[in-house]
């Protein structure tokens, strides 16, 4: 497989996505998922980065994260993570070689609508993966968490989350997440959306315009692709294709 390009610019929400390599499934069994949570949490009080959500699932993860640090904090923060649950597992069985795919992908969401839709797309992982019926069901995850708030380590950075959702409370934000979940449940929106996981940047018209300026001193700044709901920046020629005609390609 060839190395993913890897896009960085501060100040962003950014969905992040690594699979263990050879899409093995070493995350399989509750302890080792614990163990990633474990140095998740050590990141984010190390770094202060705010997570906003997040799921351990058998052989990958997603994280949603607002870098909101006046440092390039994410590739130290994801290097501790990562670093550090391989050690770990690797010490433990006595295991040697590589645990994690090669890079991880990360995808700048926008604030607004996007920013729910990519939090569902996370919440519903295990669901479309046909392992549990409902995301409650799934413990190591932020949609866990929000529904039973820990009173240690917690992980989700509340504060950062209700601000950028605009709701008041933690029990407005449970109910809110618990809608959106139900409504995508009767929607049977269980397909897999390559755009939240492959693309540079999910937004809206101007959201896109900003992270392409931003990175255009790149190369290959990317093609803008508009959806039914948004638009999308992604890699020079789109690395995936889609089943509606609702998306149309525009290059820059």
């Amino acid at each position: 497989m060839p190395r993913a390009n890897r896009y960085y610019t501060p100040g962003q929400i950014w969905h992040i996505t690594h699979r263990c390599h050879k899409r093995d499934f070493l995350l399989k069994f509750a302890k080792d998922r614990k163990l990633w949570v474990k140095w998740l949490f050590e990141a984010k009080k190390r770094y202060g980065i705010s997570v906003l959500n997040y799921i351990v699932t058998s052989n990958h993860i997603h994280l949603l994260v607002w870098d909101n640090t006046p440092f390039r904090s994410i590739p130290i923060f994801m290097q501790l993570i990562q670093g550090r649950t391989a050690q770990e597992y690797n010490n433990r069985k006595g295991r040697n070689g590589a645990y994690w795919e090669d890079r991880y992908h990360a995808t700048a969401i926008g604030t607004d609508e996007h920013l729910r839709h990519c939090m569902v797309y996370i919440n519903m992982n295990m669901v479309r993966a046909g392992v549990v019926d409902h995301p409650v069901k799934w413990e190591e995850s932020g949609y866990f968490e929000i529904e039973y708030p820990k009173q240690r380590y917690s992980i989700i950075d509340y504060n950062s989350l209700l601000e950028i959702l605009g709701v008041e409370s933690v029990g407005q934000l449970q109910r809110v997440q618990s809608e959106w979940v139900e409504e995508a449940l009767k929607k049977d929106t269980l397909r897999r959306e390559p755009k939240w996981t492959e693309s540079i940047a999910v937004g809206d018209e101007a959201f896109i315009e900003k992270i392409r300026l931003q990175l255009n001193t790149r190369p290959s700044p990317g093609r803008v692709a508009k959806s039914e709901d948004g638009y999308i920046l992604a890699e020079g020629d789109f690395p995936y294709s889609y089943n509606d005609n609702s998306v149309s390609e525009t290059s820059f």
